[in-house]
């Protein structure tokens, strides 16, 4: 008679581990960047790789591993996977978005739960059964089971919407320092980390129902939460592959004798130099124009600029740039001499370099594509 010791959703888990560990022997001998991204989803693989392993070994009953191994060590090697795999997408996240990212001493505070478990488990001492029969257990060893359950569950989701912030700064901060910048980068990013949220936002809502729902609905939700963690796994090193050496960079924080007091105002001199610079120099025709090269040419520091355009005009620099290149745009199209220019030799005259980014930003300020505005301007014109 044939006795199996995995079924098909043990083997998903066992694929996630072995495929974590190949990814990250793979990462490792990719060609090395300056950041720290490529060190940081290794440790994420290996992270997810040993959870995977652990929670096989631990609600498969089919095959035994040596005493102190399953009973002793177990419980430790998964709940430091658990908690880590939060800090590890955290600062995988960071590393990406943030300019002379580096490790600090500061980081270490992201151990911290992992470490407070660790002392839990070796204070209470508590194995592997115990975890096992957390719920049909009474006491207070049970209590502290049924707490580091729910820190292990929690702690991870609290990470993903931390990464989830730290893009969104990262937009805003590319808005202040860029006229044009590729998106696709940027939404892949945001589209991976929102479904490692969704699947961690799903793996506490397993944790809730195992608490108050049948063994079999939790085990139903449970198994889907590992084909969730295989999918997520080929995503994010697809990523590494294609996107995350195309993301921008953006300023590093100025020392402190360089910033402008917050409750400082622009000055006037550096507010004419700003405009003057849109208006005469016309400096917005200058495509991939960025906060560093507008401050160089008007000789005002970044954060100075920056100021004035935040505070003065009460934009940031993506959008007050590219409102003059719709002007630009909409001074040729309403023009009849330039009726030969296709709407590509305009955006391209206008200081656009791509079609998709002056398409949204003109409709959206204007209300209308840009050949429905040139239809309607040149029919005004005739009229008139």
């Amino acid at each position: 008679m044939k006795q199996y010791i995995f079924n098909i959703h043990d083997v998903v888990l066992l694929m996630t581990a072995a495929e974590c560990l190949l990814l990250a022997v793979f990462q490792a001998i990719l060609p090395t960047r300056s950041r720290h991204d490529g060190r940081l989803l290794i440790a994420f693989l290996l992270i997810i790789a040993v959870a995977s392993a652990c929670t096989l070994a631990l609600w498969n009953d089919q095959f035994s591993l040596a005493p102190w191994l399953e009973q002793t060590l177990l419980p430790y090697l998964l709940f430091t996977a658990l908690l880590l795999k939060g800090p590890a997408i955290y600062l995988y996240v960071c590393s990406l978005t943030r300019q002379n990212f580096t490790f600090t001493r500061r980081m270490a505070l992201h151990l911290l739960p992992a470490a407070l478990v660790i002392l839990c488990l070796a204070i209470f001492n508590i194995s592997s059964n115990d975890l096992r029969h957390a719920a049909a257990g009474q006491g207070f060893s049970a209590t502290i089971v049924s707490l580091i359950w729910d820190l292990a569950s929690l702690a991870p989701f609290a990470y993903s919407v931390a990464a989830l912030r730290q893009i969104r700064r990262y937009r805003h901060a590319l808005k202040d320092e860029y006229s044009h910048y590729s998106e696709v980068e940027l939404n892949w990013l945001t589209a991976l980390v929102w479904g490692v949220c969704v699947a961690w936002a799903w793996t506490t809502v397993v944790h809730v129902v195992a608490k108050f729902s049948s063994q079999s609905v939790a085990d139903y939700m449970g198994i889907a939460d590992n084909y969730l963690s295989f999918i997520l796994i080929n995503a994010f090193f697809a990523y590494s592959l294609t996107y995350a050496h195309q993301l921008l960079a953006t300023q590093p924080e100025a020392a402190s004798d360089e910033r402008i007091p917050e409750e400082d105002e622009p000055s006037e001199p550096a507010i004419e130099k700003v405009r003057n610079a849109m208006e005469s120099d016309k400096i917005y025709l200058k495509k991939n124009l960025n906060l560093e090269q507008f401050s160089d040419r008007i000789e005002l520091p970044a954060k100075e600029v920056s100021a004035v355009i935040n505070k003065h005009f009460g934009t940031n620099f993506f959008e007050y740039v590219n409102s003059y290149r719709v002007e630009a745009a909409k001074s040729l199209l309403s023009d009849p001499s330039k009726t030969d220019m296709t709407v590509l030799d305009v955006l391209l005259e206008s200081g656009f370099n791509s079609k998709s980014a002056f398409h949204r930003f003109f409709s959206r300020l204007v209300g209308m594509s840009p050949t429905e505005f040139r239809k309607q301007a040149l029919a005004d014109t005739k009229t008139s």
